[in-house]
């Protein structure tokens, strides 16, 4: 399965960070491309695309707050996203990995640019909670 990792710094607390990858609702806040975000019930919720309000893409998440892990799988695309998050000198290490099927694969350079500013959109955040 093609797909790439981003590492990114905040200079924040790893549960400021964490209050914002835990709550989808908070995602347009700061995840480049997310425009409207509807929660569905534990574990899951519907997200529209920027510019596309009648393409409703459910999504699946799955946390673990113990290792600082977030997974979100669209259940339209099949497009996994793995947030990753650390204890790292004066603030969090963000690690995100994100894992694009095949028939996708057209889509990586896409999906790269948009997660690497939401990386930084992430942090940026965190930093001024």
């Amino acid at each position: 399965m093609p797909g790439f990792t981003l590492t990114g710094h905040a200079h924040a607390a790893v549960e400021d960070v964490w209050k914002l990858l835990f709550d989808p609702t908070r995602f347009p806040e700061w995840w480049a491309g997310v425009e409207t975000v509807r929660r569905d019930g534990p574990g899951e919720y519907t997200m529209w695309p920027a510019g596309y309000p009648d393409f409703p893409m459910p999504q699946k998440l799955r946390t673990e707050q113990g290792r600082g892990r977030v997974t979100i799988s669209c259940q339209v695309s099949d497009i996994d996203v793995t947030w990753q998050l650390a204890e790292a000198d004066n603030g969090t290490l963000i690690e995100v990995r994100v894992d694009v099927p095949a028939v996708e694969a057209h889509r990586l350079d896409q999906q790269r640019a948009a997660t690497s500013r939401s990386v930084a959109n992430l942090a940026a955040l965190a930093e001024r909670s």
